[in-house]
């Protein structure tokens, strides 16, 4: 019997976690809106509702159209099991939520996204939960606060908005060495580009709203991993209710079967727009991990299959020169978001740390004219032009 060779990731992505869900020879998982699921046979009822034989009982547990959602994601990132959540927030408190108890001791990095940041300093402080976080970076640090003992080793790579890189398999040894979880939020890399439970951790998530529905029209979470891990995230989730729209789950569904096509469109224009900024005398850098003068540009080849849609750049005249410079961007949505077909662009202020003070943010190595760019897939000349235009107006407006 001839061998099957092993299904790519841009293949998976258009087939993966559908055909269970296709009914009445439809070619697309339909939305089911259904909130129960009715039984004729009590005894079925019960098995499945006590989860001994496959179905669905009430919408706030598990639904269809969410579930081959979570199938394709599950698929993509090459895990046992995948359970999603409204938002991607959700994903990341529902899961520390479920792991951790007063007197535990989690360690993370400075640079997480906002929200993230804010769950680590603001709310598990509350519950008696030592945070310990670490310079984004400095794995020594952080092997340092691991080897005395955590309950959970937290990682964002890259991170939002300074795509800092973190040595996801160096670290998961060190979480692992002490019996710590590894949870890396993958949100910024896509399946597309990285794997992090091939590298050793025990939990991938995703704020599906970004990337992987890669439309701006949809919010979702998802956490994927093995299934014991997965089914306590899944129970603490489906009694506190954080559950995915079916509609939304569609969405992201529909934007999911491109997304080998969109990251591999935006790589390419990150790339070119963040070495075209290099050469602008407004720009005082560039953090983009492809640069090869980014700190983490060796890590990223070796842990990376491209380098991601999503950079910075800080400018000369901070954030003066940002406010006059965004405004006049044709091809780029000024918005709170990030990994759509449009180029999107936004100060952290504004975006990625608006729940931050200017003092947090400066701890966290984010000034405050720092432009966060999510690559769209437009014609990359069409970018650079763009901002060519842009730049050349401030230029102008200065001599004034």
């Amino acid at each position: 019997m001839m061998k099957m060779k092993k299904t790519n990731n841009g293949t998976k992505a258009v087939w993966a976690g559908e055909k269970d869900y296709l009914v009445h020879g439809a070619t697309q998982v339909p939305v089911v809106l259904s909130v129960a699921y009715g039984y004729d046979d009590m005894d079925e009822w019960y098995e499945v509702a006590v989860g001994n034989k496959k179905g669905h009982i009430y919408g706030r547990n598990t639904n269809p159209t969410v579930q081959a959602f979570e199938d394709k994601v599950k698929a993509l990132e090459g895990a046992e099991s995948a359970t999603s959540f409204s938002t991607g927030m959700a994903a990341i408190s529902n899961t520390l939520s479920t792991f951790l108890l007063p007197g535990d001791r989690i360690v993370s990095i400075k640079d997480t996204y906002g929200g993230t940041n804010k769950i680590f300093t603001e709310f598990l402080p509350r519950l008696n939960i030592e945070v310990v976080l670490c310079e984004t970076g400095d794995h020594e640090m952080i092997e340092e606060e691991v080897a005395k003992g955590c309950k959970i080793l937290y990682l964002e790579t890259p991170t939002n908005p300074t795509v800092k890189i973190t040595d996801i398999k160096r670290m998961a040894k060190a979480g692992h060495d002490v019996g710590a979880l590894v949870v890396v939020d993958n949100t910024f890399a896509t399946p597309i580009n990285q794997n992090p439970l091939e590298l050793g951790v025990d939990l991938v998530l995703h704020s599906a709203t970004k990337f992987l529905g890669g439309h701006a029209d949809a919010l979702g979470g998802v956490i994927c991993g093995r299934k014991e891990l997965i089914e306590k995230i899944y129970h603490y989730r489906e009694i506190n209710g954080a559950t995915m729209d079916p509609m939304a789950a569609y969405l992201l569904l529909r934007g999911m079967k491109t997304l080998h096509l969109r990251v591999k469109k935006q790589c390419e224009n990150a790339m070119k727009v963040a070495r075209y900024l290099q050469t602008q005398e407004l720009v005082e850098a560039v953090f983009y991990p492809g640069l090869e003068t980014h700190p983490g540009h060796e890590i990223a080849k070796k842990q990376m299959k491209d380098f991601g849609g999503m950079f910075s750049f800080s400018v000369k005249g901070g954030v003066e020169t940002m406010r006059q410079l965004l405004p006049k961007l044709k091809y780029a949505n000024r918005a709170a978001n990030l990994g759509a077909v449009e180029t999107t662009v936004g100060p952290s202020r504004t975006t990625s740390h608006v729940e931050c003070t200017p003092e947090e943010r400066a701890l966290m190595g984010i000034p405050e004219g720092l432009v966060r760019y999510s690559a769209g897939i437009e014609d990359v000349e069409d970018l650079i032009a763009d901002l060519e235009q842009a730049f050349q107006s401030v230029s102008s407006e200065a001599k004034v």
